[in-house]
Formats: C-alpha cells, sequence, structure tokens
C-alpha cells in the first residue's frame, strides 16, 4: 500500500489526475480507486475529497468519482435552441 508519507500528497494528487485526464469518463468507487492506486481507504479518501473540492472531480449519486469535463449543467445543454421570434 503507498501512503501519503511514502509519496509526497503533491505527486499522487498529479497522478491520480492524470489517470482521469487520460481516461475521459472513467468513473470509480473509492473500492476500485483504492485497489487502482493501491491506497489506504484513509489516503485515497483524502486524495478523491481534495480533488472534489478544488472542483476537479465530482461524485455521482450513487458515491463514484469522475472528472468535471463540463462546467454548463446537463440540463442548459439538453435545451433546446429557442426559434427566433418573427418581427413584424
Amino acid at each position: 500500500m503507498i501512503r501519503t508519507s511514502d509519496a509526497s500528497a503533491d505527486d499522487l494528487l498529479l497522478r491520480l489526475k492524470a489517470e482521469f485526464l487520460e481516461m475521459p469518463g472513467l468513473k470509480l468507487t473509492m473500492a476500485q480507486a483504492q485497489k487502482l492506486w493501491a491506497l489506504d481507504s484513509t489516503s485515497c479518501s483524502m486524495m478523491l475529497e481534495t480533488l472534489v473540492n478544488v472542483n476537479f472531480l465530482w461524485r455521482t449519486r450513487d458515491g463514484a468519482f469522475m472528472r468535471v469535463e463540463h462546467r454548463t449543467p446537463a440540463s442548459a445543454r439538453l435545451r433546446r435552441p429557442t426559434e427566433p421570434t418573427a418581427r413584424a
């Protein structure tokens, strides 16, 4: 297991960010993230929550973590464009 004391927290955060950037759409649960990066639960939780707090990641309804890829809310992107009104 990698602990934050074994590797600098900044280096670990960069590694996690790189993984999410290299794999668009990556969605990981806490358990999956722990396994992927060989982190203990405390370190993994701290790293993922830090990335959530800086708006790099967000938590889905089921508790998984995904990268923030769009700043526009999904509901705004789904709206149909309004048709121009006819002027007399």
